[in-house]
């Protein structure tokens, strides 16, 4: 029974690496389709969204599986609770992915030059990303809580964003609504960050056994 249950906890571990992947290469064609106004690749994006759809019910069915079959408990469970937490989190991602390559797509149609540091968001985000995805497959607690330190500077970066769309509503009246998928766009950004911290959040309560859910790692 033990080795039985052994195999179907690295079978979990397997999907959710398989799963963290395809959502990374998301947000990267996604955030590169809006950069370079590809509306092709944007639809790629969108075309895409059932296969992490399924994904994560296939990942969730094989946590409620492990659960109800083996009871685990202790580090066991922790692993099934911090693989059922990130596979929710991961396809919200996804989610908001599919939402920044729809407005790509709106963009391209009728482009206007970005109010913002596009790249500069866009780096970041995948920064963060990256980094709490490398903590998992590395095992790395103390890069897991370095990206938690890093959510503070998107969110400033969100709330500077915020400043200068308006400033350029005033100015440019007319271009009011791309200015608000630009909008929308940062906002999408800044909770990908936010979920990439839940990810890092939960890679240190899979490690180390502690919540820092709420604690102040700066």
């Amino acid at each position: 029974m033990v080795v039985l249950m052994q195999k179907e906890l690295d079978q979990l571990k397997k999907m959710l690496l398989e799963l963290t992947a395809v959502v990374e290469g998301r947000v990267q064609q996604a955030t590169q389709a809006l950069i370079t106004a590809d509306a092709q690749l944007a639809q790629q994006v969108l075309s895409g969204d059932d296969e992490v759809d399924a994904m994560e019910v296939d990942l969730e069915e094989e946590c409620l599986k492990v659960l109800a079959l083996h009871q685990p408990v202790a580090t066991d469970l922790r692993l099934i609770v911090s693989v059922l937490k990130m596979n929710n989190d991961l396809e919200r991602i996804a989610d908001l992915a599919v939402n920044i390559a729809q407005r790509a797509a709106e963009l391209a149609a009728d482009p206007i030059p970005s109010p913002y540091n596009l790249q500069r968001m866009a780096d970041q985000i995948q920064t963060m990303l990256k980094m709490s995805l490398d903590s998992l497959v590395q095992h790395d607690s103390e890069l897991a809580r370095k990206t938690v330190r890093m959510d503070d500077m998107v969110d400033a970066q969100h709330k500077d964003n915020f400043d200068h769309v308006k400033e350029a509503i005033r100015k440019y009246p007319e271009q009011i609504d791309a200015l608000i998928l630009y909008l929308s766009i940062s906002r999408y950004m800044e909770r990908i960050a936010d979920l990439a911290t839940n990810i890092a959040e939960d890679v240190v309560y899979l490690i180390d056994g502690e919540i820092i859910r709420h604690h102040d790692l700066s």
